[in-house]
């Protein structure tokens, strides 16, 4: 079982397909590491060796953030723009969305499920 980043690689799968666990790691990425460590893309993660193991993993060391780093990071932008105050803070402060969607309709994944509004009834015309 190759273990990179720590992350373990599902076995069964090509190493293309594999390096996108890795949190930061996509399709464009994925294909430029394994260019730079000069792996077969078509090998399965279950038939890759200690070297081929190494190379990815000092690969992905030396060139790219990803993990745990990469998700402080991106927590450390975030925080940056709520400390001076920016509209994308004010936004990410407010738990809403941050890129001009409409919020009036949709916008439930960054609001949350909608509060049900209760116990107001109208009353009957007529009758006191």
């Amino acid at each position: 079982m190759a273990r990179i980043a720590g992350v373990d690689l599902p076995k069964e799968k090509r190493i293309e397909i594999g390096l996108r666990y890795i949190f930061g790691i996509g399709p464009a990425i994925a294909d430029q590491i394994l260019a730079k460590s000069g792996v077969d893309p078509n090998t399965r993660v279950n038939k890759l060796t200690d070297e081929d193991v190494a190379k990815l993993r000092s690969v992905i060391e030396n060139d790219y953030t990803v993990e745990g780093a990469l998700r402080g990071e991106i927590n450390m932008n975030i925080k940056r723009l709520v400390d001076i105050g920016s509209y994308r803070g004010l936004r990410h402060r407010r738990g809403l969305p941050c890129r001009g969607q409409r919020t009036k309709t949709n916008a439930r994944t960054r609001k949350g499920p909608s509060k049900s509004i209760g116990g107001l009834k109208k009353k009957p015309i007529g009758k006191k």
